[in-house]
């Protein structure tokens, strides 16, 4: 089952549960797929539908920080509560460890020597971790290890 159908299941669920929070956020989710097939005239993939999910997530987390900061908890709460939805259809997250042995693989296959390399190893590390990692983290650990 794609990622889209089960978005689709989860949408119908949530009616039958009437779960008005949950059923707004997976609307929310299906919308904005729908609209980026409109706008790239294509089918969305699996990554790519996960690519626009991490996106979602990581502009919501940026709404709670600065909610938080403005002393709006209650809109943090709600922003926080759409992260908890939407991050149930990322795959597994990966550890630390896992991490660390990913960037090291990437870094021999690519024979990365420095900084100049980087993009080389992203291009490898970013179809592995995509919404298993966030890859503004990732960047930097592979930064620091370029520069070791």
């Amino acid at each position: 089952m794609s990622l889209f159908e089960q978005l689709n299941n989860e949408m119908k669920n949530a009616m039958r549960a009437k779960d008005k929070p949950r059923l707004s956020v997976l609307r929310m989710a299906i919308s904005a797929i729908k609209q980026a097939q409109i706008d790239g005239q294509k089918e969305m993939t699996d990554d790519d539908i996960l690519a626009l999910i991490t996106k979602m997530i990581k502009q919501r987390k940026e709404s709670v920080s600065m909610f938080t900061d403005g002393g709006r908890l209650d809109s943090a709460a709600s922003e926080q509560a759409e992260i908890d939805v939407l991050e149930e259809f990322l795959p597994q997250a990966l550890s630390a460890d896992e991490i660390k042995s990913l960037i090291a693989q990437a870094i021999e296959q690519s024979g990365a020597a420095s900084m100049a390399d980087m993009g080389k190893v992203m291009a490898l590390l970013k179809p592995q971790m995509q919404g298993r990692a966030d890859l503004g983290q990732v960047s930097g650990q592979v930064r620091a290890a370029l520069n070791a």
